[in-house]
C-alpha cells in the first residue's frame, strides 16, 4: 500500500513538472540515466525509510524564474539502499537525502555514465546528543504576525528560578508594578495560557515553564472579545516532541533561603508522546513602606503618618502531565492536566500616627496594627484538544475543551493596639475568614479552509461558562462576651455565574505583496449574581454585540511592511467590581462594588511599520488610538460604615462617558556584534477620562512615557549575561486595572480613585550564566534583581476629602542561585512514522 501511495503521488508530481517544463526541456527523451547507494549512519547502521528525490532546476513558465523541480523520489529499504532510473541525461540534476533525525544530504549528479553507483553515503546526526540533549537553531527573539508579536523567552536568563511576573519584566511592552499587577500599554491586558483564558495569577506559574509570551495589542475577530482595550497576554508554555527521551532538571535557592526546582521529561515513541513537568517555589517575600495622608473638608481635620512592613512567607509546586496520540499522519488527539497547590502565610506591622486639630487644639496618638493571615489554593486545569489536517494544504480544523478551576481559604487575625503614654491603653482585634471558588470552562472548534493558494477563511465557535463563589465573614471580639461576633454588615456570602457565548468568521488574502484580513465576530453574555446572606439577586442579559476586525499590511522593498488595523471590543465588570460588599480591611482604603455597572466598549486603530535590516536587526514602529464608552473607572463616596456608624470614604466603580487613550510604541532589536545583541522598547502615551455625568474634577492627560532595554553579552569559555533596565516616567494612575483582590501579592493595597499619579522610577537586573560538561549539558546562573534599590512604587493622590503620599519598595536586590541539567537521547530508530523531512513535504502526507 506504502508502493501504490508513492507511486500515485510521484505521478502527480512528474505530471505536474512536465507541464510546466518549456517546450523542448520535457522528460519524454533521453531518460535513460541510473542512479543507486546505500544510505548509512555514522556507526554505519543502515538509515531506513528516508527519502531520497532527484530535483532538476527549471524555468518556470509561470514566475518566468529558475525553480527546483521533483524529478522522482523513492523510500529507502530495510537495508537502507534505493535505486532511481528513468532519469534525464540533460540539465543539471541535485540528489537530496533526508531523514528524521539527520541532516539532510545534497549532491550534484551528472551523466554519463548512464549507471551511477554512489555508494554508501552517511548521514550524519542534525542534532548533537547532549549525553541525550538536542541543540537546535537559535530561535529569533521576536517574531511578527498580521495580528501579534511573540517573543521568545527561553534565553532568559533573569527570570531564572522565579515566577511568570519576573518573565514579564523583560518583555518589550509589558510594565509590572510593585504588587504584580501587569500593564500593557497603561491598561491591564487579559492572560491567556496555550491560547486560552485561566484563573491561574502571573506569580502562580514558573518561569521556566513557559517558552515565549504573545503580545496581542489589538486582537482579531477569532480572539475573545473581553478584555477591553488592553489586549492579550498570550503564554505559550514549552513543548517537546522530540523523537525520542529528553528532560532537564534544575534547583536553585534566593539570599533569604527560598528554594526552588523542578524537572521536565519528555518521550516520543512511534505514536505517542509523552510529557511532564513538575516545578517548586517557596517564596520568602519582604515589603516596607509609608503612608502621609491629610483628611480635611470637615472638623476634626486629621493627619495620618502610617508605616508598614510586610513579610510573607510560602510557596506553590506546580505539576503539568500531557498526552498526544498521533492517530493517522493528520489528526492528533491531546489531553493536557495542569495542578498548582499553594500555601501562604503573609504577616504585616504597621505603625500609625494621628495628629488632629480640634478647635484649635492639637492631639497626637499612636496605635500599632499586627495581622496575621493563612492562605490556601488548589487551581487544576484540563485540557482536551484534536486537530485534523485534511487532504488539502492548510485546511484545518481544531476541537478543543479547556477548563479551569480553583478554590482558597484564608484566615486573618488582626490586632489593633492604642497607646497612652508608651502603654497600651485599649486594643480593637478582628479576625476574617473567608474561603471561595472558582471554575472557567471553555469549549471552542476552529475550521481554516484555503479557498485558494492565498486566500483562506476561518470560522469558529466559542462558549465560554464562569462560575464563582465568595464566602467572606467579619469578626470583632467582645470583650465582655471574650468571643468574637459576626459583623453582618461587615460580611457576605456571595456567588455569580458569567456566560458567554460567540461566533466568527474572517477572511484572508494577499495580492502580491499587499495582504488583508478582514473579520467579524458575534458574541452575547448573561450573568447572575446573588448575595446570599441578605438574600439579594442581580441580573443582567446583554444582547448579541458585533465585534468587526480589519488588518491591512503591505510589503516594500528593501525588508520593510507596514500594517493597520481595527477593532472593536468589549470590558465587562468582573466579580469583584460588581458584588456589592464593603471591604474595610484596610480603613484608608475601604473599597466597594456597583452591581449596575454595565459593559464598556473600545474601538481602537494601530498602525505599524516593521524594517528588517542586514545582520539581525529589526525595528518595529507604531501608532495607536483608542476610545472607549462608558469607561469603568474608580469613584470615591462617602457612605456609613456598618461597623460603628461613622462617615467613611468608599472607593467603588462607576461608569464614565468615555476615554481616550493614545501612543506610539517603538521597538527595535539589534545584533551588534556576534557576541552583543540589544532589545529596546519606548512607549509613549497619553489618555483621558471624561467624567461629565459624574460629580469631581476630571483628571488631567499627562503625557508619560515607558522604556526598557535588555543587553544579552556572549562571552568566553562559554559565559552569558544578561543585563536589563527599565524606567517609567510619571504617570496618572490607572483608571481601570480590571482586577480585584485575588490578584497580586498578599497583603497588597489597591489604586486610589482619586487624582493623581505615579512618580517616576527605574530598576535594573542582571544575570551572569556559565554553561558546562560536555556539550554545555549544565548551566549555573547566578541573578540580581533591583540592583540599585531603585524600584520604589509613590503614588500621590487627592480629592475634595484628602491628600495622600503612598511609597512601597517590595524585595530590592533579590539575589538568586540556579543549577540546571539537560539530558536526553534522541535515536530515530525509536520513532518509526517516516517523516519524510523537509524534501518531501508533499509526498509525507500521502506516504505515512
Amino acid at each position: 500500500m506504502q508502493k501504490i501511495y508513492l507511486f500515485i503521488t510521484l505521478f502527480l508530481f512528474v505530471t505536474q513538472a512536465q507541464a510546466q517544463a518549456p517546450a523542448g526541456r520535457g522528460m519524454s527523451m533521453g531518460n535513460n540515466g541510473h542512479v543507486y547507494g546505500r544510505v548509512i549512519d555514522t556507526d554505519g547502521k543502515a538509515v531506513n525509510y528516508a527519502s531520497v528525490i532527484i530535483l532538476q532546476n527549471r524555468m518556470d513558465t509561470a514566475t518566468k524564474k529558475m525553480k527546483e523541480f521533483l524529478v522522482k523520489g523513492v523510500l529507502t529499504k530495510g537495508k537502507g539502499e534505493f535505486s532511481l532510473d528513468e532519469l534525464p541525461m540533460k540539465g543539471p540534476l541535485k540528489l537530496r537525502i533526508s531523514g528524521t533525525g539527520y541532516k539532510t544530504y545534497e549532491k550534484a549528479v551528472t551523466f554519463p555514465p548512464f549507471d551511477k553507483d554512489l555508494g554508501n553515503i552517511k548521514l550524519a546526526a542534525s542534532v548533537s546528543q547532549l549525553q541525550g540533549v538536542t541543540v537546535t537553531g537559535t530561535k529569533p527573539l521576536m517574531q511578527m504576525d498580521i495580528d501579534k508579536k511573540v517573543f521568545n523567552v527561553e534565553k532568559n536568563i533573569v527570570s531564572a528560578g522565579g515566577t511568570a511576573l519576573d518573565v514579564m519584566k523583560n518583555v518589550p511592552s509589558v510594565n509590572v508594578d510593585i504588587d504584580g499587577n501587569v500593564t500593557l500599554r497603561n491598561s491591564s491586558p487579559q492572560l491567556y495560557i496555550d491560547g486560552r483564558p485561566t484563573t491561574l495569577t502571573l506569580e502562580q506559574i514558573p518561569a521556566d515553564a513557559i517558552e515565549s509570551v504573545e503580545v496581542i495589542t489589538n486582537p482579531s475577530a477569532k480572539y475573545d472579545a473581553s478584555g477591553g482595550n488592553a489586549g492579550i497576554l498570550n503564554l505559550v508554555l514549552k513543548k517537546n516532541r522530540k523523537t525520542g527521551y529528553n528532560g532537564n532538571l534544575r534547583a536553585g535557592v534566593d539570599k533569604r533561603g527560598g528554594l526552588n526546582g523542578g524537572g521536565d521529561f519528555n518521550l516520543r515513541q512511534d505514536k505517542v508522546n509523552i510529557s511532564a513537568s513538575v516545578m517548586g517555589n517557596q517564596m520568602k517575600g519582604r515589603t516596607s513602606g509609608t503612608t502621609d495622608r491629610l483628611n480635611f473638608g470637615e472638623e476634626p481635620g486629621t493627619s495620618i503618618n502610617q508605616s508598614n512592613y510586610n513579610q510573607t512567607n510560602g510557596g506553590f509546586v506546580f505539576g503539568k502531565l500531557g498526552l498526544d496520540y498521533f492517530v493517522t499522519n493528520r489528526t492528533t488527539l491531546s489531553i493536557t492536566g495542569i495542578k498548582v497547590h499553594g500555601a501562604m502565610n503573609p504577616s504585616e506591622k504597621i505603625d500609625i500616627n494621628t495628629d488632629t486639630l480640634l478647635n484649635g487644639n492639637a492631639f497626637s496618638s499612636y496605635s500599632q496594627r499586627n495581622s496575621h493571615t493563612k492562605q490556601n489554593f488548589d487551581a487544576n486545569g484540563l485540557v482536551l484538544g484534536m486537530k485534523h489536517l485534511f487532504p488539502k494544504e492548510g485546511e484545518e480544523l481544531t476541537v478543543d475543551a479547556n477548563y479551569f478551576g480553583g478554590k482558597s481559604k484564608n484566615n486573618s487575625n488582626y490586632a489593633t493596639d492604642y497607646y497612652k503614654n508608651d502603654n497600651i491603653a485599649s486594643s480593637d482585634l478582628q479576625e476574617i475568614q473567608g474561603n471561595g471558588r472558582i471554575s472557567f470552562l471553555t469549549a471552542q472548534t476552529d475550521y481554516v479552509k484555503p479557498i485558494t493558494a492565498k486566500m483562506k477563511l476561518e470560522t469558529g465557535l466559542r462558549v465560554s461558562i464562569r462560575h464563582t463563589e465568595s464566602n467572606f465573614n467579619n469578626y470583632t471580639f467582645d470583650h465582655t462576651k471574650q468571643e468574637y461576633v459576626l459583623i453582618p454588615g461587615a460580611s457576605n456570602n456571595y456567588k455569580n455565574n458569567d456566560n458567554v457565548y460567540a461566533a466568527y468568521a474572517s477572511i484572508s488574502n494577499s495580492i502580491n505583496n499587499f495582504g488583508y484580513k478582514v473579520g467579524l465576530r458575534a458574541e452575547s453574555s448573561n450573568y447572575t449574581g446573588e448575595l446570599i446572606n441578605v438574600g439579594e439577586h442581580f441580573k443582567n442579559n446583554y444582547p448579541v454585540s458585533l465585534f468587526p476586525s480589519l488588518f491591512l499590511s503591505q510589503k516594500l522593498k528593501h525588508e520593510q511592511e507596514l500594517q493597520l488595523s481595527y477593532t472593536r471590543r468589549i470590558n465587562r465588570p468582573n466579580f469583584f467590581q460588581l458584588i456589592p460588599f464593603t471591604d474595610s480591611t484596610d480603613k484608608l482604603n475601604i473599597t466597594k462594588g456597583n452591581p449596575a455597572l454595565v459593559p464598556e466598549f473600545t474601538q481602537s486603530v494601530e498602525m505599524s511599520y516593521l524594517k528588517t535590516f542586514k545582520g539581525n536587526n529589526t525595528f518595529l514602529g507604531s501608532l495607536y488610538y483608542k476610545y472607549t464608552d462608558n469607561l469603568i473607572t474608580r469613584y470615591l463616596n462617602k457612605e456609613t460604615d456598618p461597623v460603628n456608624g461613622s462617615q467613611m470614604l468608599v472607593n467603588t466603580y462607576i461608569n464614565a462617558n468615555s476615554s481616550y487613550a493614545m501612543g506610539a510604541e517603538l521597538t527595535a532589536m539589534n545584533t551588534l556584534t556576534k557576541w552583543w545583541t540589544l532589545t529596546s522598547n519606548v512607549n509613549i502615551y497619553n489618555s483621558k477620562i471624561n467624567t461629565d455625568n459624574i460629580s469631581g474634577t476630571s483628571q488631567d492627560a499627562m503625557l508619560s512615557w515607558f522604556g526598557k532595554l535588555n543587553n544579552t553579552f556572549k562571552l568566553p569559555a562559554n559565559f552569558d549575561i544578561q543585563l536589563t533596565g527599565t524606567y517609567q516616567s510619571k504617570t496618572n494612575l490607572p483608571v481601570n486595572d480590571n482586577k480585584g483582590r485575588q490578584d497580586g501579592p498578599p497583603m497588597m493595597q489597591s489604586q486610589n480613585a482619586s487624582q493623581g499619579y505615579i512618580a517616576s522610577f527605574y530598576g535594573v537586573d542582571a544575570a551572569i550564566k556559565k554553561s558546562f560538561l560536555k556539550n554545555n549539558a549544565a548551566s549555573v546562573t547566578l541573578s540580581v534583581n533591583d540592583i540599585f534599590r531603585t524600584r520604589k512604587s509613590t503614588q500621590y493622590s487627592e480629592s475634595e476629602y484628602f491628600t495622600q503620599t503612598y511609597s512601597r519598595l517590595r524585595d530590592p536586590q533579590m539575589i538568586r542561585l540556579n543549577f540546571a541539567y539537560r539530558f536526553g537521547k534522541i535515536d530515530a530508530s525509536l520513532f518509526k512514522r517516516k517523516n519524510m523531512g523537509a524534501g518531501m513535504q508533499g509526498m509525507s502526507e500521502v506516504v505515512q
